[in-house]
This record gives C-alpha cells, structure tokens and sequence, in this order.
C-alpha cells in the first residue's frame, strides 16, 4: 500500500511539475498561430476602393483589354504579322500587370509594404499603358487585313487606350496632390500593426 502512494504522490508531483515547466516554458504552442492569425487577418477585400473611380477604371481596364487581346488571338492568318504581334504583345501585358495591381490594391496588399509609393506605381503603369496602346493600335490601323477581329481589336484598343488615359490624369493629379487620401491611411494602418505587434511582444515578456 505504501508503495503505491508512494508512486501516486510521486506521479501527482510529476504532473504539477510537468504543468508549472510547462506554463514557463519560453515555448509556448501559441506563439506561430498568433503570428498567422495577425498576417491572414490584414487579408480583406476592400469594396470601398473597388466602388472608387480608380477601382472601376481597373476593372473596366482589365475587362476591355482581355477581350482585345481574346480578338487578336483569333487571328490564324497574317501577312505581315508585325502589327498583330505588337498588338498581342502590349494587350497581354497590359492585362497581366493591371490585373495584378487591381488585386493588390481590392486586398489591401500595398498596406504589407507601406515603403513603396504605389501612387507613382499606379502612375507609372497607366501612363505607359495608355502610350502603349496608343502606337499598337495606331500601327494596327495602318497595317491590317480589314478583318473582323482585326476591327473589333483596332476598335477595343482605343477604347482601353482612352481609359487608361483617364486613369493615369487622375493617377497624376493623386501623385501631385501628395496622395493625401492613400498615404496617411497606408502609414496609419502600419503605425497600427506595428503598435499591435509591440503590444504582444510586450505582454509576453518571454518571447523576448
């Protein structure tokens, strides 16, 4: 009978033992789904800036450049190709580029990296778009079989061509008013991660 309570108080200290190293342990299981539940939950769809004017032109850009680029590509025949291969070249990419900024920016991605001026970004991209489109199309006008796709390519060419030139003025004028509507809210939204982040860290005196 000794020997067994022996070996239950010895057990019951084990397991009180076992608890208080476990509770001060520096490892503590909780520490990498905090971190994961901080990084997914700055994941969101922002639907104010997709209901904004530069969210709208994004989408309207990425829709009439993927149907000018759906009409060159069903093109089987040319000569010479040139035109149709610029065309097919700056639609494709146009589209690639605009689809990745519309995604950054409807969930809230540009707030991850505050140090990149994504106003001038948005700038940058619209302006060389629009001047893209521009020639593409100009040389597309002046060198085409009069084709159906041809023409309905010529035609939404243009049309994207004019709202990416809507967008980079308003991208233009954004950037020269010193994005007073963008730049605050990325660097509040930082300061508040940031501030978020000290405040475990600090509560947690054994993660440092």
């Amino acid at each position: 009978m000794r020997n067994t309570e022996e070996t239950e108080g010895f057990d019951g200290e084990a397991s009180n033992t076992s608890m208080i190293s476990g509770a001060s342990s520096p490892y503590q299981p909780t520490t990498e789904p905090v971190h994961s539940r901080n990084v997914l939950g700055g994941i969101r769809c922002d639907m104010e800036y997709l209901k904004s004017h530069f969210g709208i032109l994004k989408a309207v850009e990425v829709a009439l450049a993927l149907i000018a680029f759906i009409c060159i590509e069903t093109i089987t025949n040319c000569s010479p190709c040139g035109a149709i291969y610029l065309f097919e070249f700056v639609s494709c990419s146009a589209l690639i580029v605009t689809g990745v900024l519309l995604l950054i920016f409807s969930l809230n991605l540009h707030t991850k990296v505050p140090h990149v001026n994504w106003s001038l970004t948005d700038l940058i991209n619209t302006a060389v778009s629009t001047l893209f489109f521009f020639v593409a199309s100009v040389v597309l006008a002046a060198i085409n079989h009069k084709t159906g796709s041809e023409i309905a390519a010529l035609i939404f060419g243009f049309l994207v061509m004019c709202v990416y030139g809507v967008n980079a003025f308003l991208a233009l004028r954004r950037w020269r008013m010193g994005d007073a509507h963008s730049g605050p809210l990325q660097t509040n939204e930082y300061i508040r991660a940031r501030t978020a982040s000290r405040g475990e860290v600090e509560a947690r005196p054994e993660l440092q």
